[in-house]
């Protein structure tokens, strides 16, 4: 038979393929006469009908046309916008298959790229109830035609996707989305526009605390000054007697970062509290707070088991953010030291320490890859290490400078399987083995899994 190559695919053709693997972020995977294929919304075991969307040398795109053959994992989707909106990609699947689904990426990565191939890995811990359960939602604000749209952006595109309810945010979330955006519709305020960079409303956030159900809004501008802003503040607040916090964030850069560094509070304080297990924290427009609180205790509670503490330790937890699982350690360690890059967080981790009347943490401002192994070279060491790095992972100079120092554990936090399974290798290969993987369910209907590492010194 003769193979299909980027020559004979044609974008008007239906094509029938089955569908025999998912993508980290749940897209199908197929193969047309060795051709792969990706197509968003299909389930393995799937006979479908697509056409060609998109076409390179290496592989296609493709959208279904009809479902031949479903999967006995397939379920309706409850958001009208799901075959739009980029947020939640896999709501198609059935949640216990999700979880399975999570848990088998988190081993195949370690398999694949960390070469391990008997690691224990367990079951994804899921949410008994997953939906409305973000704290912070932000909300991209366009124009269609002369009407005022917000919502979220579609998939591969900065096209803003509206939807009168997002399930997997709290019911205040969209209201106060569409309070904001009637207001600014009504008083002819421009908005953003990011091709020319003129306007001047660009996003609105939300965000909530959960245990004590303060509200913040944010309003990201291009500008200083919210026009009526007096009115604005009068309508949110007499719907919500909740609302502790209304802020005016200024973004003029043209850029697709959201945030801007300046913050000018015009209702309320600059912050709103919430809790993780005992511990209170301050939370600010710019403070990094994991966004499913629920599911975060679950995380951190794993954390600290793993770090298996006596008392006695001394504790590095590097990217630390605004100090939430330093805290955590603190009640088990002698000393935790927590380090982050962005000033900012460091200076909401000490307010928040002294909020909780914790004196045994410290923080330090800086680069992990940069701090520690000038701590290291002073003489300073940790008994466990504890690294909750962004997406990308640890730097390799990091990773060599924890080898040198031979803590007796290392307690990995990953939101990332690719990166995790990189980092662990190396520690592998130089001297510590991998004890315990624990996946947790923090963003339900969707692709992305956090996991808990327990490393041990060999």
């Amino acid at each position: 038979m003769k193979q299909l190559s980027q020559k004979t695919l044609s974008k008007n053709k239906i094509y029938t393929i089955e569908i025999t693997g998912l993508t980290h972020e749940g897209q199908g995977v197929g193969k047309l006469d060795g051709f792969v294929v990706f197509v968003n919304g299909t389930l393995i075991g799937e006979i479908v009908d697509i056409k060609i969307i998109k076409q390179t040398k290496s592989y296609a795109v493709g959208s279904v046309v009809r479902i031949q053959k479903s999967s006995d994992k397939r379920i309706e989707p409850f958001c009208p916008a799901f075959d739009k909106c980029g947020g939640c990609s896999i709501q198609h699947m059935s949640y216990d298959a999700q979880l399975e689904f999570k848990t088998d990426n988190v081993r195949q990565n370690l398999r694949r790229i960390g070469g391990l191939d008997n690691v224990q890995v367990n079951n994804t811990i899921g949410m008994e109830h997953p939906f409305q359960y973000r704290n912070k939602v932000q909300y991209p604000v366009g124009t269609c035609g002369s009407d005022v749209v917000v919502g979220f952006y579609e998939k591969g595109s900065h096209n803003i996707v509206e939807s009168k309810e997002c399930n997997i945010q709290p019911p205040e979330s969209n209201e106060i989305r569409d309070i904001v955006r009637d207001f600014f519709k009504t008083n002819g305020i421009t908005i953003y526009n990011e091709k020319t960079g003129k306007g001047f409303l660009r996003h609105v956030m939300v965000r909530k605390g959960f245990k004590t159900n303060e509200l913040m809004v944010v309003l990201v501008v291009n500008g200083k000054k919210v026009p009526k802003a007096d009115q604005l503040v009068k309508l949110l607040c007499d719907r919500y007697e909740n609302i502790k916090s209304i802020m005016v964030n200024v973004n003029t850069r043209n850029t697709n970062i959201i945030l801007g560094d300046k913050n000018t509070c015009i209702y309320g304080q600059g912050y709103i509290s919430d809790y993780i297990g005992k511990y209170k924290f301050n939370i600010s427009p710019l403070s990094f707070f994991q966004v499913n609180p629920v599911q975060t205790e679950v995380l951190y509670n794993k954390a600290l088991e793993y770090a298996g503490l006596t008392g006695n330790e001394t504790v590095f937890d590097l990217y630390c953010g605004i100090g939430t699982i330093s805290l955590f350690l603190s009640e088990k360690a002698k000393k935790v030291i927590g380090v982050e890059v962005v000033p900012d967080a460091i200076a909401d981790a000490k307010r928040n320490a002294q909020l909780n009347g914790i004196e045994n943490v410290e923080f330090l401002v800086g680069e992990a890859e940069t701090v520690i192994p000038k701590l290291y070279e002073e003489g300073a060491r940790a008994d466990v290490v504890v690294v909750d790095p962004p997406r990308k992972g640890c730097e390799e100079s990091l990773l060599k400078t924890l080898v040198d120092m031979q803590p007796q554990r290392i307690v990995y936090v990953s939101c990332n399987p690719s990166t995790l399974a990189r980092d662990v290798k190396f520690l592998h290969e130089n001297g510590f083995e991998v004890k315990h993987v624990q996946p947790v369910d923090m963003f339900p209907w969707s692709g992305h899994v956090e996991s808990v590492v327990l490393i041990e010194r060999k």
